[in-house]
């Protein structure tokens, strides 16, 4: 569904109404505390906590796979096998070789991209909380 400008006014006058910027002011302000017990660069920190306002603002949420990459990361960290375990056996078995190929590239670099983003991640939320 396309937002509208009228739309986009409106969440953003009810995100003023809430209370929305002073919870990101507080929760930017902890941040950055927090960034400097752990010895993170904060402008690093501010840009992360720019981006992951962005995104709230937007409405978008993280995607299956990528809650599949982070539980496996919590759970057992970086393994080996990574990309065996999130091939779908299933798929993968009606796929011909070289199509087989193309998937295989194309989950390793989906894992990549979440490997990073929960990286950045885990630096800035998860770590010494």
């Amino acid at each position: 569904m396309e937002r509208t400008l009228k739309m986009l006014a409106k969440e953003a006058k009810k995100r003023m109404k809430k209370g929305f910027w002073e919870q990101c002011e507080e929760e930017l302000s902890s941040s950055r505390s927090h960034a400097k017990e752990q010895g993170i660069n904060e402008s690093k920190m501010e840009r992360y906590f720019a981006e992951k306002v962005s995104t709230q603002i937007r409405g978008e949420t993280p995607d299956d796979f990528y809650l599949k990459v982070r539980d496996m990361l919590l759970a057992e960290g970086e393994v080996s096998n990574a990309i065996g375990r999130l091939t779908d056996r299933e798929y993968y078995a009606t796929l011909s070789y070289s199509e087989k190929q193309r998937y295989t590239l194309e989950l390793s670099e989906r894992y990549l991209q979440a490997l990073e983003r929960f990286k950045r991640e885990y630096e800035f939320e998860l770590k010494g909380r």
